[in-house]
């Protein structure tokens, strides 16, 4: 394995996929799944398990996404704390998002052992830490809601990492593991037999109804059931109201010196997370943090270096070999939306996974599987695509979607970042003014430009330079552009209209 630091995750370097063909004319099946991740990949074999003829649709590559990007903790400690989700949801509800976190811990488990899937799969204790008073007394209620809903968990003092602190919430019996490893071998088994997996087929757009159409560039598959198990779902407008989209930011560093195996998590804001994994006999720790809201800084460079400040700061390590970024879908209620999409009769969907995607994607592949299956889950209801409530997260959302709105107008009259082309740098991207119109101006290291227009296909919001991944981003959505305009993660299903410049 090359020892650079690159800006691959450490996950897609050290196990290469396959290569699954594109569609190529039109196809029939059962279930059609939208997207090549963690949500996408359980579906779809779950549902092969059961007789159905499925196919896996991807725009780039399997993993690819956002699953690429994990730091792969699988946890029954949430995002939102249990003393929210029982104020918001009563016992019974967040009693409900524990079993059901428990749940998918354990068909990760069953798979990996009936499948015999080599994957370093390993339970280990998961510590929320505290390292300052306030942070202790948040700790100490969480740690009583955690126990009233049924986790295994215990306050201590005794925390296995090289610097102090003040307390820990362990939680039993969590895991870890090699997450494309895992997930490849998954994939696997699903192509054949009437089902398949198709790489680089974008789809364009998505009809509901008897049967559904699913349009794609290269095609149109016909089906019964669609899965939307994207990121977040395509052109949805009324559930992305309730989705709150993030840049979260991961670094894999080589250890000189040992670190017990564990889930830990700080307790700042944003807090980090940490875990070890070792690699072709190279051990690492992997650590991630610094999330912000999609789209509103252009400097994202500055979060890996606080990233790996932190990490240096904080272990014993040697060098920075690997760094990456992903895209977190914060839900405005705490809880992920799994299940039948707002106003479909067909068209089923999986996201706001928050930071525990790897758990709650295998529990979105249970609990569809099921549904379209015609068998009852006793987690649906909880989880349900279409669900409001009016309690829990109505502070966020109003502030969420009043700052879309003020988006959509004040990046229209801001001033653009430059005025004359020569003011853009080599490898870099600027919104200029032309011509009294405002363009999203994109310059290769060689010096040639590629213009296009800054305006998101999703809704019209204005995208904003990501100068660390060097994509144009929009900051009400989520959607993410290349930086000559192609689409590189949803809502948008169109790229940005090229321009032409004198």
């Amino acid at each position: 394995m090359v020892e650079e630091r690159t800006h691959k995750s450490l996950w897609t370097v050290s196990a290469p996929a396959r290569r699954y063909p594109r569609l190529h004319g039109d196809m029939e099946v059962d279930v059609v799944v939208i997207g090549g991740g963690v949500a996408g990949l359980t579906t779809a074999w779950l549902l092969k398990q059961e007789g159905k003829r499925v196919a896996v649709v991807e725009m780039h590559r399997l993993l690819s996404g956002q699953t690429g990007q994990t730091t792969a903790h699988l946890t029954e400690l949430l995002d939102t704390p249990y003393s929210t989700l029982v104020s918001d949801f009563g016992e019974k509800g967040a009693r409900l998002a524990a079993e059901s976190s428990r749940a998918a811990i354990e068909k990760i488990a069953e798979l990996v052992e009936r499948q015999g899937i080599s994957c370093d799969f390993r339970r280990l204790p998961a510590y929320r830490y505290a390292e300052t008073v306030a942070e202790v007394k948040a700790l100490e209620k969480e740690a009583s809601a955690a126990r009233q809903v049924g986790l295994m968990c215990t306050l201590t003092k005794h925390v296995p990492l090289p610097y102090p602190v003040k307390l820990a919430l362990r939680v039993e019996d969590q895991a870890q593991l090699h997450p494309r490893e895992y997930l490849l071998a998954l994939a696997e088994g699903i192509a054949g037999e009437g089902s398949h997996l198709l790489e680089e087929t974008k789809v364009t757009a998505v009809r509901d109804g008897v049967p559904c159409r699913v349009e794609t560039e290269h095609g149109t598959l016909t089906c019964r059931d669609v899965v939307e198990a994207t990121t977040t779902p395509l052109n949805r407008v009324f559930l992305h109201t309730k989705l709150y989209p993030y840049r979260t930011y991961a670094l894999a560093a080589r250890l000189e010196g040992p670190l017990e195996a564990g889930l830990y998590y700080d307790s700042q804001e944003p807090y980090h997370y940490i875990r070890t994994q070792r690699v072709e006999g190279v051990d690492y720790v992997i650590v991630g943090g610094e999330d912000h809201k999609v789209g509103t800084e252009e400097d994202t460079a500055r979060h890996f270096e606080a990233l790996e400040a932190y990490a240096r700061r904080r272990f014993p390590v040697t060098g920075i070999s690997y760094r990456w970024s992903g895209q977190v879908i914060e839900p405005a209620d705490g809880l992920a939306y799994i299940g039948r999409n707002s106003g479909s009769r067909h068209v089923w969907v999986a996201t706001g996974l928050s930071g525990t995607g790897l758990t709650w994607g295998t529990l979105a592949g249970m609990i569809l599987s099921d549904l379209l299956l015609g068998r009852q889950s006793p987690y649906a209801a909880l989880y349900e695509a279409t669900r409001v409530k009016p309690k829990a997260g109505v502070k966020d959302f109003i502030q969420e979607n009043a700052e879309v709105a003020f988006r959509f107008v004040a990046d229209r009259l801001a001033r653009p970042d430059a005025h004359d082309l020569s003011e853009v740098p080599p490898g870099e991207g600027r919104i200029v003014e032309v011509d009294g119109h405002k363009v999203a101006v994109f310059k290769e290291e060689g010096g040639a430009v590629h213009a296009v227009s800054p305006v998101c296909t999703h809704l019209g919001c204005h995208v904003h330079w990501n100068r660390a991944e060097r994509s144009w981003d929009c900051p009400c959505h989520g959607s993410r552009y290349s930086p000559t305009g192609e689409v590189l993660n949803g809502p948008a299903v169109k790229g940005l209209t090229a321009k032409k410049l004198r």
